[in-house]
């Protein structure tokens, strides 16, 4: 089954994908998948497990090419360009598109070293460079007050909800266009859910963020887009507010009010 919607009245959305399939081995994750993702809003994935949500993000940065065995039919287009393209610079692409994981995971050192590994591993040296960076991605990540006197303390001091916000600060230090997150606040208690959910909403204005959320009232209280996903097939991909108030597939009404899943 394939649907194609786009929903916004842009020529050319920042994201396209088109007819994406996707095999591990000989099991199917995903099944013609066609879906356009705008620019400054957050589209989230959502729908029960192994119903292919992550497969696809992983493929919108192509972290999947390290995953033997597997294969890909179809096409994913960033700016009107494919990603899949024999010349696309992977380290390049990985740059513009960051991802965040479920579980927060800092690197070994301070605070700061953790922000500056992307830029310094792409040649940066510059102290006072460097140091905007800290100062800007902290900020933008909402994490800024909370860290600006612990900059030299050990990362793995943060709370679970500070480490996922410096993740996510670290991702955007490199300055990507489009940051995917799977499943950041899976592990989180609410206030540090909260407070990420509201970090996504500040940054929406600057970046594309796709998301898989880790529940339906997560899913319906951040999505600008929202899309069904099950048994690798997208089901039905809405507004936010129209998937989650007035879907128009019975599979999306029964999946969000409880009835499987």
């Amino acid at each position: 089954m394939t649907i194609q919607l786009s929903l916004f009245t842009e020529i050319d959305p920042k994201i396209r994908i088109r007819d994406v399939s996707y095999f591990y081995g000989a099991e199917q994750a995903l099944q013609n998948i066609s879906l356009d993702i705008p620019a400054n809003a957050i589209t989230v994935l959502f729908g029960p497990a192994g119903s292919g949500k992550t497969t696809l993000l992983r493929l919108i940065n192509r972290l999947n090419d390290l995953v033997d065995g597997t294969r890909m039919s179809g096409s994913i287009w960033l700016d009107g360009e494919d990603i899949y393209a024999p010349h696309v610079d992977l380290p390049a692409l990985r740059r513009r598109v960051g991802m965040v994981f479920a579980l927060p995971l800092p690197l070994p050192g301070t605070v700061r070293e953790n922000v500056i590994y992307g830029p310094a591993l792409a040649g940066v040296r510059d102290r006072i460079v460097l140091d905007e960076i800290v100062v800007r991605s902290l900020k933008q990540a909402a994490l800024w007050e909370e860290v600006r006197d612990r900059l030299d303390d050990p990362a793995s001091e943060l709370s679970g909800g500070q480490q996922q916000r410096l993740c996510i600060a670290r991702s955007l230090a490199l300055k990507p266009d489009v940051l995917l997150l799977d499943e950041p606040t899976s592990g989180l208690d609410p206030i540090s859910t909260a407070k990420v959910e509201s970090t996504l909403e500040e940054l929406k204005g600057q970046f594309t963020i796709v998301i898989v959320p880790h529940s339906i009232q997560q899913a319906a209280r951040i999505a600008d887009t929202a899309a069904l996903f099950l048994m690798g097939e997208m089901i039905e991909c809405n507004s936010g507010e129209a998937i989650f108030t007035n879907p128009r597939d019975q599979r999306t009404e029964d999946y969000i009010s409880g009835r499987f899943g």
